[in-house]
């Protein structure tokens, strides 16, 4: 559980991951960065493991908490896939500590498109990344 507030913009952010996503080059080095992202996570504690914390839509379970504090909004998660936590990891490096506003203000669609996530990974994978997403919208507007 970290409640780190980011140092960088959000496009900032993105820009990074780009830049680092392209030294990857090939889907292989890309995913295989995704899955070590997933294994830095903190472990999500049990109690944050219920049916209301679960993302539907993914083909793994997965389980994103959040919590505001200092107008910001702060997010943990899991997985018991290791590319489905790799995929939140990244998620949660964008938006984690964000006020509602830079959230909602961000367009995560065309941030993965410049990713290139979505097409390196299977319809129902890439459909549950959107669900993380919306998840993590969904938050910022409550």
């Amino acid at each position: 559980m970290t409640d780190a507030v980011p140092t960088q913009t959000l496009d900032e952010t993105l820009a990074e991951l780009v830049e680092e996503f392209d030294l990857l080059g090939d889907w292989e080095g890309r995913i295989e960065y995704v899955i070590d992202l997933g294994k830095g996570l903190a472990p999500l504690p049990e109690d944050a493991r219920v049916e209301a914390n679960k993302v539907p839509g993914c083909a793994a379970q997965v389980w994103l908490s959040s919590r505001r504090g200092d107008g910001r909004l702060f997010f943990d998660a899991d997985s018991d896939s290791a590319l489905s936590k790799g995929n939140i990891a990244l998620l949660l490096k964008l938006y984690s500590g964000r006020t509602p506003a830079e959230i909602l203000a961000f367009d995560a669609r065309a941030a993965l498109d410049r990713l290139g996530l979505p097409s390196a990974l299977t319809r129902q994978r890439a459909n549950g990344l959107n669900s993380m997403v919306g998840r993590i919208r969904e938050a910022a507007a409550a």
